[in-house]
C-alpha cells in the first residue's frame, strides 16, 4: 500500500512553490498526471540534495590507511619523474 501526501498550494508561484494551475500546465506539458510530476520534481530535488552515499561513521585508522597504502602500492606509477605540474602554484 502507498502513502499519502496532501499538497497545499500558494496563491502565486515562487522559487519556493507553485500554484496548482502551474502543476497542472507542467503535467499536460510533459504528458503525465499531476501525481507523477510530484514524484519526477521531488526525486530530481533529492537526488540534487541528498548525499548519495551513507555518511562514514569514524575517521580511518592508522591501520586502514596502511592497508590503503599497501593495495595501492602496485598500482603506482614507477621509475624516474619526467615533469611534476600542479593546478596552484606553490
Amino acid at each position: 500500500m502507498s502513502d499519502s501526501l496532501l499538497v497545499k498550494f500558494k496563491d502565486t508561484d515562487s522559487p519556493y512553490s507553485v500554484t496548482r494551475k502551474t502543476v497542472k500546465s507542467l503535467a499536460k506539458h510533459l504528458d503525465v498526471s499531476e501525481t507523477m510530476l510530484v514524484n519526477i520534481a521531488l526525486a530530481s530535488f533529492a537526488k540534487e540534495h541528498l548525499p548519495s552515499y551513507e555518511a562514514d561513521n569514524a575517521a580511518l585508522t592508522d591501520q586502514d590507511i596502511h592497508a590503503i597504502k599497501q593495495a595501492a602500492k602496485p598500482k603506482l606509477p614507477k621509475g624516474k619523474l619526467l615533469r611534476k605540474t600542479s593546478l596552484f602554484e606553490m
